[in-house]
């Protein structure tokens, strides 16, 4: 019995999720794998935790600054060729990165993966918008696709401890090697080219520079901020470059024909509502999540590989959520199923609030659970919705936005919740110091008693930015009042959420 035109057509179509999956998930597990090996990276070239965390922030400063970049150009020349010359340059970074000799070449080889890198997810979004055409199947396609995300966590430190500790750092970029040529191979097999239908002449080269300029001073602020000083000299002259750069791109683009950034986006409520939904959810995700490997290392005394298993429970539900969760909540409107996603978040960021150190890894692995399982079970609706609010020809540079807003949330969170942890610990020790009678006779009782003191005020912080990402994120639930969708979007025809995008904007 042989197959129909339909059904082959349809088995290539997940194929081709499969192929951009595996280049999301290469992505994503290569930042995972490598912040395991910067401990051996920094034994090996003798250099201090403060010059390693370049390795870091160059990166995503990087990736920040060409995603939306790739977006415009895979709508003018092609996604699958972007796509194809991302993970090449991706590959040719890794072997280059394995290979280097001091800090400055892995800076600069590092840089190389991240422009490379940041081709993927606008690109490879586009690339399922237009292969899946109709209203749930592409919800579904996304929502696993966002799934690949989650998945990287989970084997990062499956993969990246046993790499590391029996091959040494340097066999973590070797991996991308092989997992990259499938990639490729499967994107020449079966990744059909697609364009913008308006058909760009003219790139915009000066506001992809301005846009670049703003965004990385920004990321360099939000990731240096706390070591420079938020108001020192470095920090005041951070900030008015990002306000020129960015005055500059505004104008740019304005006037430009065929702009990065369209802001005619912006003029859609639900395109807007969308972004600040994704913002706050990855600003408050990123900036309490990052705290636990500290405290359950400074606290409950857990190694580096514990502590990163704490994760992997989350990273497996987040995947269960997008698939078999997704297709419950695909029920709902779209409004209904943000909204209940994003209380859910916050609900699991306020039992997270409760944590000391008489808690167990179970008591960390439940609220990272219940995250993962509200936030899995909407990752589509987040994704799609921005998707269905604008023309079908600038599906690229919305999805670029969309990935560009995640980022600087997560950065941003990490940014605000690292000094709030900080301000709150001293202003707890200064609080219980004041309200404490010390009855200490010797100088060891009186040391022993002050560091107690900075003790509860530690983990009392902890508690309280977790407190403060549940307040954050449940604000967050608002914004989908700013949303108009109809009741059933995830149902409705290509062509019919192409007519409600554009009777939107």
């Amino acid at each position: 019995m042989t197959s129909t035109p339909t059904t082959e057509k349809s088995s290539i179509k997940w194929l081709v999720l499969l192929t951009v999956i595996i280049g999301t998930f290469l992505g994503r597990l290569d930042q995972t794998i490598v912040n395991l090996a910067i401990p051996k990276i920094i034994n090996d070239y003798g250099i201090t935790i403060t010059a390693a965390s370049w390795i870091a922030t160059a990166y995503i400063i990087a990736n920040a600054v060409f995603v939306p970049i790739w977006g415009k150009l895979g709508d003018t020349i092609g996604r699958k060729k972007v796509y194809i010359l991302g993970f090449t340059i991706f590959i040719i970074g890794s072997v280059l990165a394995s290979m280097a000799w001091n800090l400055s070449s892995m800076i600069v080889f590092r840089i190389i993966q991240a422009i490379a890198v940041s081709a993927d997810y606008p690109t490879a979004m586009a690339i399922l918008t237009v292969t899946f055409k109709e209203g749930k199947e592409r919800a579904q396609a996304l929502g696993i696709w966002s799934s690949a995300f989650a998945a990287a966590s989970v084997f990062g430190p499956l993969i990246g401890g046993p790499l590391i500790d029996t091959f040494g750092w340097r066999s973590v970029f070797f991996i991308n090697l092989p997992i990259g040529l499938l990639g490729i191979f499967m994107a020449l097999a079966y990744i059909h080219e697609s364009v913008s239908d308006r058909g760009t002449k003219r790139f915009d080269w000066w506001g992809a520079a301005s846009l670049g300029t703003a965004l990385a001073f920004l990321v360099m602020i939000l990731d240096q901020g706390t070591d420079w000083g938020w108001t020192s000299a470095t920090a005041l002259l951070s900030y008015a470059i990002i306000i020129v750069s960015s005055a500059a791109f505004y104008f740019i683009e304005k006037n430009h024909p065929e702009p990065i950034v369209d802001f005619s986006f912006f003029k859609n409520r639900t395109f807007n509502a969308a972004l600040l939904n994704n913002f706050i959810i990855f600003l408050g995700m990123m900036g309490s999540v990052f705290a636990i490997p500290i405290f359950a290392q400074t606290f409950l005394g857990m190694d580096a590989t514990q502590s990163g298993m704490l994760f992997i429970p989350m990273g497996f539900c987040m995947l269960i959520a997008a698939i078999f969760l997704g297709r419950l909540t695909a029920r709902l409107s779209v409004r209904s199923a943000i909204f209940w996603s994003t209380a859910g978040c916050a609900g699991a960021f306020y039992y997270l609030s409760y944590i000391d150190p008489r808690s167990t890894a179970l008591d960390i692995i439940i609220p990272l659970v219940i995250m993962a399982l509200f936030m899995g079970s909407a990752m589509a609706q987040r994704t799609s919705i921005i998707a269905s609010s604008v023309p079908r020809s600038e599906i690229g540079v919305a999805s670029s936005v969309l990935a560009l807003v995640r980022n600087i949330g997560g950065a941003f969170g990490i940014a605000i919740f690292g000094t709030l942890l900080n301000s709150l610990t001293e202003s707890n020790a200064l609080a219980l110091a004041k309200n404490s009678i010390i009855h200490a006779v010797t100088p060891a009782q009186h040391a022993t008693v002050i560091a107690l003191i900075e003790l509860k005020a530690q983990v009392m912080a902890y508690s309280q930015i977790d407190g403060f990402a549940a307040v954050v994120v449940l604000i967050g639930t608002f914004s989908v009042f700013l949303m108009r969708t109809p009741k059933k979007t995830a149902a409705l025809s290509q062509e019919e959420q192409e007519e409600l995008a554009m009777a939107e904007a």
